[in-house]
């Protein structure tokens, strides 16, 4: 099993382990307040790493500029979109629409990297985004990560935005990456540039730019366990992830996080997902398999 898709399909265990921690977050906080003290964190961690271990050496500051893009708009961009589209669809149908993510970067890598993709990766990365796509657009349950609150169609146009954003986000650091830039170093990058555009932004006190609550003790811990579990470790196995694979086969199995929410969904609320929810999921694992054995 390559070791660069093995990072991606941990990346999306990440996600879907963290999926679960953010949505009664971000219903209190708001999607901007969420997002601010998440980063906030992120960025603190990443930091004591990146200088504990001496990665910031060495660091090209020609890769400098498209990290910082990257940043922009994969995580302040496409990070912020998300937790909107999180709030009004919850976890399970907010990781389809983002898993949309896969086919958008494999058309940008085709466009702007001039990747090519062979038939049978081309058959895995189609296999799995529908069976992705089906899985979690199917019934829910009764539970609260269930709920959809506001229209479904705002929920559906965030979501989808958001996928674009981590698509072109992924798509702006692959050359960084395989340039030789350190995933702790360009993590660091990426969420430093998304903090700092998060914190301009309420600055300006605009009203859907604030924390609408204040964190206890609790709250935060649970915030901080989704930052480092999410951008900590998530990203930074996307990113190296990123550095030996094509944007869309890294997309495609770091998209898989929906897959891996049913049984952490069963786990925690007790509901059994359906038998049509497991039969699309062996349909997306069947796509992984076409993918790794290409």
């Amino acid at each position: 099993m390559p070791i660069h898709e093995l990072a991606a399909l941990g990346a999306a265990i990440c996600w879907a382990v963290t999926g679960l921690l953010s949505a009664g977050p971000v219903r209190a906080l708001g999607p901007f307040g969420f997002n601010l003290i998440r980063q906030g964190i992120v960025t603190g961690v990443l930091l004591a790493l990146v200088l504990a271990t001496g990665r910031w050496r060495g660091i090209d500051a020609a890769l400098l500029p498209p990290m910082l893009w990257s940043g922009l708009i994969g995580i302040f961009g496409g990070d912020t979109l998300l937790f909107f589209a999180l709030r009004r669809l919850g976890p399970r149908r907010t990781g389809a629409l983002f898993a949309m993510n896969a086919p958008i970067a494999a058309v940008l890598g085709w466009m702007i990297l001039g990747e090519t993709l062979s038939a049978q990766g081309v058959a895995g990365v189609a296999l799995c985004s529908v069976g992705v796509a089906i899985c979690v657009l199917g019934r829910g349950g009764a539970s609260d990560f269930e709920a959809v609150r506001g229209r479904v169609g705002t929920g559906v146009a965030l979501g989808l935005l958001a996928a674009f954003g981590q698509a072109a986000g992924s798509m702006i650091a692959r050359p960084a990456m395989a340039a030789g830039m350190d995933p702790f170093a360009g993590s660091l990058i990426r969420v430093a540039a998304a903090v700092a555009c998060l914190a301009a932004l309420m600055a300006l006190r605009l009203p859907v730019a604030r924390i609408e609550a204040r964190p206890g003790p609790r709250m935060t811990a649970q915030i901080a366990a989704s930052g480092v579990i999410a951008m900590v470790i998530g990203m930074t196995l996307l990113l190296f992830a990123l550095q030996g694979g094509k944007v869309g086969i890294v997309s495609t199995l770091s998209a898989l996080s929906p897959v891996m929410i049913l049984p952490i969904l069963w786990a925690v609320t007790g509901e059994r997902p359906s038998a049509a929810s497991w039969a699309d999921a062996l349909i997306a694992v069947a796509g992984m398999g076409l993918i790794f054995l290409r």
